[in-house]
């Protein structure tokens, strides 16, 4: 126990976490994997404001639980608004939703930058409606451009999302039924 608790000490990861549902698991993994985990909550997508505060308190109720310090990021829907103009009638897994993905990774690459962190990821992969592999290839080609290294966990595997909800289930954790933008209540 000692021993693990040493790695955890300098071993950082920066978890980008875009709801407490959903980053549950993710973090008690990355703990268990050694890592002190560092929850960046950075979702200007999310609409309405009732909706971004009720996901956020979940996600310090979460953190609170984990022991894992947690920064908030501004809550700018106007940079989201602006960099999906022109998507707004894409199709859920669409380039909207490339273009989201790019903008929050982005934006936790320069927090990890920020705070000293070499490694991140997100837990926006354990959702069984995001594209594994599209959210890892944007995560390294950002984790490129700011020399950092971004950490490419399928969380679904070994049922990550069944594990996730049973944590979001025992915290009593609020559960939205959308993935987060006025687009996705269509």
């Amino acid at each position: 126990m000692e021993q693990n608790q040493n790695i955890n000490s300098s071993k950082k990861v920066l978890l980008h976490a875009c709801c407490g549902i959903c980053s549950g698991y993710p973090i008690s993994l990355l703990q268990d994997m050694g890592y002190s985990v560092v929850v960046y909550f950075y979702n200007p997508n999310i609409f309405p404001d009732e909706e971004y505060q009720r996901r956020l308190e979940a996600e310090k109720t979460l953190c609170a639980h984990y022991g894992c310090e947690l920064f908030v990021g501004n809550y700018e829907t106007d940079v989201y608004y602006e960099s999906v103009k022109g998507l707004e009638n894409e199709p859920e897994k669409g380039a909207r939703c490339d273009k989201c993905f790019e903008l929050r990774l982005n934006k936790s690459a320069q927090k990890a930058n920020e705070l000293g962190i070499e490694e991140f990821t997100t837990s926006m992969v354990i959702s069984p409606h995001k594209n594994y592999e599209k959210l890892s290839q944007i995560g390294t080609q950002i984790a490129q451009k700011y020399n950092l290294k971004y950490l490419p966990i399928n969380f679904r595997k070994n049922d990550g999302f069944l594990k996730t909800n049973k944590i979001s289930k025992e915290l009593n954790l609020y559960r939205q039924n959308y993935c987060g933008c006025k687009f996705a209540m269509r």
